[in-house]
């Protein structure tokens, strides 16, 4: 047992580690504090407090891992509530039978402890071995090399695996110290009853046969080793304020808290304004920028500090590379290597990061500089938050790579928001740079002069209607205005101009002409909603053509919208009322399973011979952007699910306008959703937006398989159909 003065020497040092703690949170508020303004993150406050109570307390983005669910709930909550047995073990030191007053004699208490240090000691292990198990997975070159479409390759890979390894061993260490003292705790206090020590109380025993004096060195050397362990991870991860795996404990805290819905959505559907010294830009005021003025994001500097905060906050986990088509096509990108990347590059371009490369150099592989990152220091020296982040730290492969599914941002457990990292960028490049895919310039040159990504006459946007059966009435020509008819068929630019979507329009005008619905169309009225333009990072073209389309919708008198493409759908309901354009817009599939729950329209499903198996693909801005999963399974009725379904259903690969250029890196993100549909055995994949059905019948090209493509839209009318003849 230590002297009672030595209590004096420990504290001391664990406050010398706090200290060290207390710079390293200091250097990722500086970090934070670099970044621009990012507005309505702090209130309301206590819908956004109760937010952060419910998804730390539930895990709810484990859902699809119940066991690593149950593993990190139960080590994080050991991280709090075994905190305090540092001070049993401060004491402990000098007098190893003292215990915490009150505390230290209530059995609830000591079942408390228990419980949570054998859990998170079981915890500790299975994650590590998870962490072990998945990390041996190949290069990103490696990925599908497969035929079944699935990840072939760890998430974790790029991570930086010693500081996971010493945060595990860190843990597991420390909770099995508990274990181990409080054991000797229960032989060396030979008058506690078992109720106290309910599930260490067989240690003691085994103890029993020792000395008081060795019982107490026990006690001594494990709080000695317990408290060792504790402060110097302090030191650690003070000096390494980049270590996410570390930080997130706290950080997550405060990134939930911030999230863009105080009502814990996650940041998909509409995407950010474009802010401009505070203001977001609009059409009205865009001659008032000063010509000095940057849009979107060019250095760290131009991110958000909620943004910075992201990147601080993750965990290099991995999960949100795990349903990224463009990862998992072996594309440049990983939404995880793209924050850490950005992470390091902010915080090696802050001033206390320069600060600290003046010291004297480290050599590369040394422990201490890696802890004091000089690595990346010595190598950035020249970096400051003025630095260019394109092409140096983020390539443009990785830039152009994404989708926009959003699969990133739906499957992170702490909220980060990746998304509206890239499309800063992406504004960057388009409107300041000029530097995009060869490819956007000819469709940004076909929205902003024929008001269609394919530049097509704006004369043929009714083309698709010539055949019917019926006159399909055209808003100022047949009907006065949009409010005389039940909704307004908003047509989209492929459901006038691609041959495929024709038919998609054209089976929704005949399916709302059978069930009595009245509508009208706008004809060459309408124009392109801008969604391309906006993901692709044209902001300024965007609102040019929402607000032509918004002030056509509101002559025109609509207030009943319904569309035949999810992207449509997305900016009509989401983004134009960023602009001030309030509407209620219903996709189609919402629509038709409405009229057929009323009996407006009865489908007949076909004969036993004639009978198709048919799996459903979510396109994305529907699905997971806009939570509308069942209406199109209703209407399907039995559908054989692919394995990635719903919310963790892989894109198209035609999102963030790639379905107007090509990225030949990697294998075509189509032809792998092609065979996670062909692997349930189905003779029909159907969809429900048009540049799915575009980009699935290509992937079926590619792979050479007798499968259909359908829209709902046109399931459904084959069933109505079958049901009139009968």
């Amino acid at each position: 047992m230590l002297p009672t003065w030595s209590l004096a020497i420990v504290g001391a040092i664990t406050a010398v580690c706090v200290g060290v703690f207390a710079r390293g949170l200091a250097r990722i508020v500086g970090v934070t504090r670099m970044g621009t303004s990012a507005p309505g993150r702090l209130a309301p406050v206590g819908p956004r407090l109760w937010r952060v109570v419910r998804e730390t307390l539930s895990h709810e983005h484990f859902k699809h891992r119940p066991w690593v669910r149950i593993a990190h709930w139960v080590v994080m909550l050991s991280f709090p509530i075994l905190a305090f047995t540092l001070i049993t073990a401060f004491f402990q030191l000098a007098d190893p039978g003292w215990t915490m007053p009150v505390l230290g004699s209530f059995a609830p208490w000591a079942w408390l402890v228990e419980v949570f240090a054998w859990a998170g000691l079981i915890g500790g292990i299975y994650l590590t071995i998870v962490r072990t198990r998945t990390g041996r997975g190949g290069e990103p070159t490696d990925v599908l090399a497969s035929g079944d479409g699935f990840p072939q390759t760890s998430r974790f890979f790029g991570s930086a695996n010693w500081q996971a390894r010493y945060v595990e061993f860190t843990i597991i260490g420390v909770v099995a110290c508990v274990i181990i003292i409080r054991g000797a705790d229960y032989a060396y206090l030979q008058d506690n009853e078992i109720i106290n020590f309910p599930l260490t109380f067989w240690i003691g025993s085994l103890m029993g046969g020792l000395s008081q004096g060795a019982l107490g060195w026990i006690i001594t050397i494990f709080s000695a080793l317990k408290l060792a362990l504790s402060v110097s991870w302090l030191v650690v991860i003070g000096l390494v304020p980049s270590m996410g795996v570390a930080w997130h404990r706290f950080l997550a805290i405060v990134n939930i808290y911030a999230q863009t819905n105080a009502d814990g959505r996650p940041a998909l559907g509409p995407l950010p304004d474009l802010y401009v010294d505070g203001q977001p830009l609009r059409m009205d005021s865009i001659e008032d920028i000063d010509e000095d003025a940057t849009l979107g994001i060019a250095t760290v500097s131009d991110i958000s500090w909620k943004g910075l905060l992201d990147t601080a906050t993750c965990t290099e986990c991995g999960r949100c590379q795990d349903l990224c088509p463009a990862w998992n096509s072996a594309k440049p990108l990983s939404p995880k290597l793209l924050v850490t990347t950005v992470r390091d590059h902010a915080f090696a371009s802050a001033p206390f990061a320069k600060a600290a490369a003046s010291l004297e150099d480290v050599h590369s592989g040394d422990l201490l500089g890696a802890l004091l990152e000089r690595d990346a220091i010595g190598e950035h020296v020249e970096r400051t938050p003025d630095s260019p982040l394109m092409p140096d730290v983020v390539t443009p492969g990785v830039l152009w790579g994404c989708t926009m599914c959003g699969a990133c941002v739906d499957q992170c457990p702490v909220d980060i928001e990746h998304l509206d990292l890239i499309i800063g960028l992406r504004r960057h490049q388009v409107l300041m740079e000029s530097a995009f895919p060869a490819e956007l310039g000819k469709m940004f040159t076909g929205m902003e002069n024929k008001g269609n990504p394919w530049g097509m006459n704006p004369r043929k946007r009714l083309a698709w209607a010539k055949d019917l059966s019926f006159e399909v009435p055209q808003v100022g020509l047949d009907v006065e205005s949009a409010a005389d008819v039940d909704y307004l068929f908003w047509v989209g630019c492929a459901g006038a101009f691609d041959d495929r979507a024709k038919k998609t329009s054209a089976a929704v005008a005949e399916l709302l002409n059978t069930a009595g619905v009245s509508f009208a169309v706008l004809g060459d009225g309408e124009s392109c909603t801008g969604d391309p333009a906006r993901r692709a990072g044209n902001e300024v073209l965007f609102q040019m053509l929402a607000e032509q389309n918004i002030e056509t919708l509101n002559e025109v008198g609509a207030m009943n919208i319904v569309v035949s493409c999810a992207h449509c759908f997305n900016t009509i309901a989401k983004e134009y009322p960023q602009l001030g354009g309030y509407y209620k817009v219903l996709h189609h599939t919402q629509l038709l399973n409405r009229l057929v729950r009323d009996g407006r329209l009865t489908p007949v499903p076909p004969s036993e011979d004639e009978r198709k198996n048919i799996t459903y693909h979510d396109p994305c801005f529907l699905g997971r952007h806009n939570n509308i999963y069942s209406p199109p399974r209703e209407l399907l009725g039995d559908v054989k699910e692919m394995e990635l379904t719903r919310e963790r259903a892989m894109c198209c690969g035609a999102g963030g306008a790639h379905a107007f250029f090509e990225d030949k890196n990697g294998e075509p993100i189509s032809q792998i959703r092609t065979r996670q549909a062909m692997a349930t055995g189905a003779e029909v994949i159907a969809t429900a937006c048009p540049f799915c059905t575009t980009m699935l019948n290509d992937g079926v090209r590619g792979e050479g398989a007798d499968i259909e493509v359908k829209d709902v839209s046109l399931l459904l009318l084959e069933g109505v159909r079958r049901g009139q003849e009968r």
